[in-house]
């Protein structure tokens, strides 16, 4: 009967539909964390009777045909990369993206990453690092008697010091994109790293055509819609429970097969 398995495909199918649902809930107090959805794809077919085929000798067709489907799958988790709340901190090492584009991480094995989370922090050596302490690109560096550090929308680096009448600039972020920033591999730790489907990243100065600005003090909240999301999963468990009364169901059936063979 394959009600049974079409059934189980379907249960499957929102199982993993209810764990991405749990996963943005649970990350809705995640620095720059971006909403995910489960995308599902209907299963092949089988062709008992072929849509257009001849029926007879005078050149009838069969107008609709008979296609019996195997259930469903699902295709892929996206990741829905519009901008969240900006929430002030007023921590000066605090910076949130307004716009387009990642913060550029130097792992410590070398490996590239990028990171919409500005909540960095200084270094024993003073450079700019996130809170795992990986240095921020290209590597910007705080003197240790910087009374003030101001950060401008462009991502100029400026550091007030004692006996100078002028700020002095001490470097400067670059924001990075990709041409499909859904290909991105997620690491965890707010940390994606470029992959083939990602295509090649592309660095610029923050504020320039197509990037977005910089905001000092500033973190960008989950983009995560608590309202929307409890209305997913209530939708993904209703779907469950109409799986499940489906196996049910066809069970039944087969008991009932079974003992009229029986008699």
């Amino acid at each position: 009967m394959r009600a049974l398995s079409i059934a189980a495909t379907g249960m499957l199918a929102q199982q993993t539909n209810v764990e991405v649902i749990a996963n943005n809930l649970a990350n809705m107090n995640t620095t720059a964390y971006k909403q995910q959805r489960a995308e599902f794809q209907d299963l092949l077919y089988q062709n008992v009777e072929q849509a257009g085929s001849q029926t007879s000798d005078s050149g009838t067709l069969v107008p609709s045909g008979i296609q019996l489907g195997a259930g469903v799958r699902t295709a892929a988790v996206y990741r829905i990369n519009s901008q969240g709340t900006l929430t002030q901190t007023s921590n000066p090492y605090d910076v949130a993206i307004n716009g387009a584009g990642y913060f550029h991480v130097q792992l410590p094995d070398g490996t590239d990453a990028y990171t919409r989370s500005g909540n960095f922090a200084l270094s024993p050596e003073g450079q700019i690092v996130t809170q795992e302490g990986y240095v921020v690109a290209p590597g910007i560096a705080i003197p240790a008697n910087a009374t003030a550090v101001t950060i401008n929308t462009q991502g100029q680096v400026q550091a007030t010091i004692p006996g100078q009448t002028a700020p002095q600039t001490v470097g400067q972020f670059e924001l990075t994109r990709f041409p499909n920033e859904g290909g991105l591999n997620l690491l965890g730790g707010n940390l994606l790293t470029e992959t083939p489907a990602s295509g090649s990243p592309q660095a610029a100065v923050p504020g320039s055509p197509g990037y977005g600005t910089i905001q000092q003090g500033f973190l960008e909240a989950a983009n995560v819609n608590a309202v929307e999301e409890m209305t997913a999963l209530i939708t993904a468990q209703r779907a469950y429970e109409m799986n499940s009364k489906v196996i049910t169901a066809a069970d039944q059936m087969l008991q009932e097969t079974s003992q009229l063979a029986g008699q």
